[in-house]
């Protein structure tokens, strides 16, 4: 399982990874779209945050239970106590940590991450907001590996190598 913020990577290469452990990649933001039947936006827009948070567990807990799968979380979900012990029972978490300047590179401009809409201007605010509340919560991952300004493949490649000294 794939923990971190918007932006560091967990969908890029969640693909990836799960490609080259012919695995099956998931991503946790588009099952709760799925559940829903409503895009992240909308959930949030009609049912507000707190509905969102609680049917993001729930798809959390049934995609953790389920078959392997290389799973990326949505940037939150972790962050709830329940998710975080479901993951330990069932899956290798993964922080995939980014400093504030790569997550506000890869999040500006971008209209579909509901969390962080608004302009720009208040963008690395925010940003600093989830790292001051969140990191603390992602810390307690199994694994973590600093995502850098590199090509995807590169730090899919330092994860395989992490998984790899995890389970020795």
């Amino acid at each position: 399982m794939l923990v971190g913020l918007m932006g560091s990577g967990k969908t890029s290469v969640g693909r990836r990874l799960a490609k080259r452990l012919n695995l099956p990649f998931v991503d946790g933001d588009q099952e709760i779209e799925k559940a829903a039947g409503l895009s992240l936006v909308d959930v949030l827009k009609c049912f507000g945050e707190e509905e969102y948070r609680a049917g993001e567990m729930r798809v959390m807990k049934r995609l953790l239970q389920g078959n392997p799968c290389v799973l990326a979380s949505g940037g939150g979900s972790f962050v709830a106590e329940q998710t975080r012990r479901l993951a330990k029972d069932h899956a290798i978490t993964i922080w995939l940590k980014a400093d504030i300047d790569i997550l506000y590179n890869r999040t500006a401009g971008r209209k579909h991450r509901p969390f962080l809409e608004g302009n720009d201007a208040h963008l690395k605010n925010k940003l600093e907001e989830y790292i001051k509340e969140e990191y603390p919560y992602y810390s307690e991952a199994d694994i973590v590996v600093e995502t850098r300004e590199e090509a995807v493949d590169n730090t899919v490649g330092r994860v395989v190598q992490a998984i790899e000294n995890f389970c020795k």
